[in-house]
């Protein structure tokens, strides 16, 4: 009997579906592109594996009949293949079989946060698109109020002339999922895919927690009417869900990226991370900068030097965030391996439909002209479609004492953010009698939060200030004076956000838009573009801004005259990267 019919035996009984129900979740990453091939064509056999087994074998290889795990799928660019309800046995057997590099335990980074005052979703009908969300011609539109900030940083407008809004560019936005058929992505939106398995309403990859759907909208949402657009308007996006409720799973993003490759797209997008990577993930990225394709990420949120994985890798874009002052947004990771930044600090966009809300904050000091407050809602805190005037008593920072001396029943409670969580100062409102709540920020900027890490809910409405708006608000209560308040909130398709997974599609909608004006560029061509026309800023001494915010027109502008070479096909068996080993909690 060969060697190689020998293996292929192995190999077959190696991923043989067992008869164990739930277990674990499995990578398993070959040695050879001999070994997976067999793999792959012995898989497919309709025999038992009594009917393959054969007693010349040597007993090790017999004993593999022994290996459970159903296999889910097979990836091609990592020599891989994932395999669901192993067991520990399984998982030890594999790690012992000499035809296997390593095996990878599923885990998790951690789930990126929700956007700011999403509520329980909705979905809106889809029999008519609101006019708001139609698509212009790119010659008719006009930036407005309704214009994301970060559109008009990155000087993406100016740069659709040259790259056509970024036509013919293909973005995979790696994430939570996204909502297909909202209003500014049905047109552009081209593929959705799951690998995460936990059976989503509608469709697999539906987007129920928002941020993915708010990451592909600043890439590629519709020009629209009424002045939102994403940087590149006319762009393509496909969409593959890698996170869950327990988090962002390193198998599915390993497969995300092995589809993104499969389906040649232009761009990676991937706002998410963390402090460690896992081989297979690397693996995996490093497969896909091979093949052509751009990767852009994160560098995190924690506000630390050290950038977050897999935005540190060495040739991934690693982003930053700013705020609209073009100031590093304090919670933005950097270190040296930051690639640029680009805004990040209360960004609008998508969300599934139905699911953003939208505020609308007055007041009156002592029956005077109405003065209408920026404001904002908090994720768990209940809905107010109707217009509501109450007025306004001041609590503190919300304390249990803040209430001893106060009669606030049937009223809205004001206070400030500090000390406390805003869950409990909260809580204590309603403990109180009070009907809903108000709490100001404490630091410069507009305050957005959530009511309990749970996702549990509140029943009273609660809106959030920024601090001169407080601070206004509290002289008057102070001096004696009767504050009365109209609120209400709405029911909206979009909504707000920060965090460097924000400034993320910023890039990723750049680099769509250098892909449109130059196919062929390669991703250090791409990287290096970013760099080059990067706007300085600083002091930067400890790269905080890498080489500055992203300037889309600059960008495409070099990217068009960019002499490149139109690639050679990728050869049949790729070369194996170093992988070097990764702790992994």
């Amino acid at each position: 009997m060969s060697t190689k019919f020998v293996t292929s035996l192995m190999l077959t009984l190696l991923f043989a579906v067992g008869a164990a129900a739930e277990g674990k979740r499995l990578l398993v990453v070959m040695k050879s592109q001999d070994s997976y091939q067999s793999a792959k064509v012995l898989m497919g056999s309709q025999g038992g594996k009594e009917q393959i087994l054969d007693i010349s074998l040597p007993k090790s290889v017999r004993e593999l009949a022994t290996v459970g795990g159903k296999v889910e799928k097979n990836l091609d660019r990592i020599q891989s293949i994932v395999l669901k309800n192993a067991s520990e046995a399984d998982l030890a057997n594999l790690r012992s079989n000499p035809n296997v590099a390593f095996v990878e335990e599923e885990v998790f980074h951690a789930l990126p946060p929700k956007p700011f005052g999403m509520g329980a979703l909705t979905i809106a009908s889809t029999e008519e698109t609101p006019i708001s969300t139609r698509r212009l011609p790119l010659e008719n539109f006009r930036p407005s109020t309704s214009t994301p900030w970060g559109i008009g940083s990155v000087r993406a407008v100016e740069s659709w002339t040259v790259s056509h809004g970024g036509q013919g560019a293909r973005v995979l936005v790696l994430d939570t999922g996204i909502d297909k058929d909202h209003g500014s992505l049905a047109d552009n939106f081209e593929a959705g895919r799951d690998f995460v398995g936990d059976n989503q309403p509608n469709y697999p990859f539906n987007d129920t927690h928002g941020h993915g759907t708010h990451t592909a909208g600043t890439i590629a949402g519709l020009a629209a009417e009424n002045g939102f657009t994403g940087v590149a308007p006319e762009a393509r996006i496909l969409a593959g869900r890698v996170c869950g409720d327990r988090g962002c799973s390193n198998i599915a993003i390993a497969q995300g990226v092995d589809w993104g490759v499969e389906q040649k797209v232009d761009v990676i997008s991937m706002s998410l991370g963390g402090m460690w990577s896992t081989p297979a993930e690397r693996m995996a990225i490093s497969r896909a900068i091979q093949a052509g394709v751009t990767v852009v990420a994160a560098s995190g949120n924690s506000g630390t030097s050290r950038v977050s994985y897999p935005a540190a890798l060495p040739d991934v874009i690693a982003v930053g965030a700013v705020d609209d002052k073009l100031q590093r947004a304090p919670f933005s990771q950097y270190g040296p391996e930051l690639a640029v930044v680009a805004p990040g600090v209360a960004v609008t966009s998508a969300v599934p439909r139905g699911s953003g809300r939208e505020t609308d904050f007055q007041i009156t000091i002592d029956g005077g002209a109405a003065i209408k407050i920026e404001s904002s809602t908090f994720q768990g805190a209940a809905d107010l479609p109707t217009a509501v005037e109450n007025t306004l008593v001041a609590a503190g920072l919300g304390k249990p004492e803040d209430f001893a001396n106060i009669d606030v029943k049937g009223k809205f409670v004001f206070m400030f953010r500090g000390e406390i969580a805003f869950g409990d100062k909260v809580k204590n409102a309603i403990a109180a009698g009070a009907t809903g709540a108000v709490i100001a920020n404490n630091v410069p900027g507009l305050l957005h939060g959530t009511l309990a890490q749970d996702g549990s809910k509140v029943d009273v409405p609660v809106f959030g200030l920024d601090q001169d708006a407080g601070n206004q608000i509290l002289a008057a209560l102070n001096e004696g004076k009767t504050v009365q308040s109209r609120m209400f909130i709405n029911r909206t398709d979009f909504s707000a956000m920060d965090g460097t997974s924000m400034a993320t599609p910023h890039v990723s909608g750049v680099v769509a838009l250098m892909k449109a004006a130059n196919k062929y560029l390669t991703p250090a061509q791409v990287k290096q573009i970013l760099r080059d026309t990067a706007k300085a800023l600083g002091p930067n001494e400890a790269n905080e801004y890498g080489f500055g915010l992203v300037v889309a027109d600059a960008a495409v502008a070099m990217a068009k005259n960019t002499p490149v070479e139109e690639p050679s096909p990728a050869p049949t068996v790729p070369v194996q990267p170093e992988v070097p080993a990764i702790p992994v909690p």
